[in-house]
């Protein structure tokens, strides 16, 4: 959009330039305060002062443009490592867990019953696949967000 808007002011600049092309050439009387310029066309300088300001102007928005674009990058990257940093100390959490929680069920006397220990077994590992299923949603959703 920047470039159409740079094209047109650069086009309208060109037609009135050469429209008006004895006009911004009449000689005038410049002065800059310490010294005084006799017959210099103040049309045309200011005409080549106006276009080297659109330039200027257009390029500064680019540049502003891709440090907002690096910023952007930078700031991504760091939230893709600190969801990896997350995710391994949540995965050595769940092992830790998962230990203590074997540990615990390993204590049981075995006389409370086989089959409801086989059925807090089934009950666990259905819960830990459905809890590794939902963290692997979770990574797909923040890979697809975060390019």
């Amino acid at each position: 959009m920047r470039t159409v808007v740079l094209i047109v002011v650069l086009v309208l600049l060109a037609l009135f330039a050469l429209l008006n092309t004895n006009s911004l050439m009449f000689p005038h009387t410049i002065s800059l305060g310490f010294v005084t310029y006799r017959g210099l066309p103040m049309g045309l300088i200011l005409l080549i002062l106006g276009t080297l300001l659109t330039l200027v102007f257009y390029f500064w928005a680019g540049i502003s443009g891709l440090r907002a674009q690096a910023d952007s990058a930078r700031l991504l990257r760091d939230m893709e490592q600190l969801r990896v940093s997350l995710d391994s100390k949540e995965g050595s959490r769940f092992a830790q867990l998962q230990t203590h929680i074997d540990e615990r069920l390993n204590a049981l006397p075995a006389a409370s019953g086989t089959s409801e220990l086989g059925a807090v077994n089934a009950r666990i590992d259905a819960l830990q696949r459905d809890m590794n299923l939902q963290l692997a949603q979770l990574d797909d959703y923040l890979k697809r967000k975060l390019g």
